[in-house]
């Protein structure tokens, strides 16, 4: 099944090529025109936000709540009947220590509101809470794709192991050019696109 798209793409491939491309160019504008500088830190609205940016140009349901209930690997996400409860509770939890910004990750995982792109989107509003709240972000590339992918499967259940190889990644470089895009290259690897380098876009 191909995700439908406003491009007509009919093969899963070539979506997958175009997706990356576009999204990544996206995701380099976030960061080139400081697009998050005045939007709400830890909130649903700046993830939505988000989602929209890198998104807008291949889907309807860029930056909107999914309307299907959706799994991974045997863990069903959060119905869609309670999505927006969760989301307004989960923008109220607290975001003080790097303990309770991934608690807060870590819930929105579990809520995963959008019908694709969750991970990508949320590793990007991750780093803006932690670089506003710890003036900290992830170097996503000193993360590797086996330990994140496992430590986040075990998350819902025992979030420690998250917390400590995001923990263990942790720079002051929060507006190095070169650390946001080959983080954004290595985030998009989680997720199996690793055909473009985002600096070179």
């Amino acid at each position: 099944m191909v995700i439908e798209n406003k491009l007509g793409i009919k093969d899963s491939l070539e979506l997958a090529r175009i997706e990356e491309k576009m999204t990544k160019e996206r995701a380099k504008e976030i960061f080139d025109e400081n697009l998050l500088l005045e939007k709400t830190v830890g909130s649903f609205e700046t993830l939505a936000f988000i989602h929209y940016h890198l998104f807008q140009d291949l889907y309807d349901f860029a930056g909107r709540i999914r309307e299907v209930t959706i799994s991974k690997g045997g863990f069903r996400f959060a119905p869609v009947l309670y999505l927006p409860q969760s989301l307004a509770s989960i923008d109220q939890m607290p975001q003080e220590t790097f303990d309770q910004i991934l608690e807060k990750y870590v819930e929105m995982n579990v809520a995963h509101p959008f019908r694709e792109g969750n991970g990508r989107s949320m590793r990007i509003w991750l780093d803006h809470i932690l670089k506003h709240q710890l003036r900290q972000v992830v170097d996503w590339s000193q993360v590797g794709k086996e330990d994140y992918l496992l430590a986040m499967e075990r998350s819902p259940i025992r979030d420690i192991e998250i917390k400590h190889v995001l923990k263990a990644a942790l720079t002051s470089y929060v507006d190095n050019a070169s650390l946001y895009m080959k983080g954004i290259d290595h985030s998009y690897a989680y997720e199996g696109y690793s055909l473009f380098r985002t600096e070179d876009l």
